[in-house]
């Protein structure tokens, strides 16, 4: 059964993450950047970034501007993860499509699923943007899995390296409401 993620787990796995793409380099600071579209699915972790100095967050009024700005930060050294809900994933196909996978940006998504009914497997949601947001990645073939409790948020360094070594997108989906 899936669980909620607190939000300190997702926001250690950021640091760690950033802090190994800034092993070497002269910059430090910060470790890296957040791009968020407003997601009350992952608002939790949004708040406590907020308070957080290691880690900057950049707010974008759509997922086609969050795109442009990861591409950019990328782009100059900066290492990056956007974090979006799955209607900005619909919103977005095309920008993703164009910046990530035609421009071969590694972006890395942190995708929430508003809606997900907990006693449910996606598939089988009575939400169709739950449903189809799986396999909307897999018809791109953009790598993904599904943060589905505490245990799970390893896959968030793996989905990040997936998306630098295959210089393309990787996403992970936040099954539950984070904590």
């Amino acid at each position: 059964m899936p669980e909620s993620v607190p939000s300190s787990l997702i926001i250690d796995a950021f640091k760690e993450i950033f802090q190994s793409e800034r092993r070497g380099a002269k910059r430090q600071d910060p470790f890296g950047w957040i791009i968020s579209v407003p997601d009350t699915h992952q608002k939790s972790v949004l708040a406590a970034l907020d308070k957080e100095r290691s880690l900057r967050v950049l707010t974008c009024s759509t997922e086609d501007d969050a795109n442009a700005v990861a591409a950019g930060l990328y782009m100059t050294g900066e290492p990056v993860i956007v974090m979006i809900q799955h209607a900005g994933l619909y919103a977005s196909v095309n920008t993703i499509r164009g910046i990530s996978m035609d421009g071969k940006i590694p972006i890395f998504y942190m995708i929430g699923l508003l809606s997900r009914e907990k006693d449910r497997d996606p598939k089988d949601s009575r939400h169709s943007m739950v449903r189809f947001a799986e396999p909307l990645l897999d018809v791109f073939s953009i790598p993904h899995a599904r943060m589905e409790g505490p245990d799970d948020v390893k896959l968030i360094a793996e989905y990040y390296r997936k998306s630098r070594e295959r210089k393309g997108p990787a996403a992970v989906l936040v099954g539950l409401e984070t904590a």
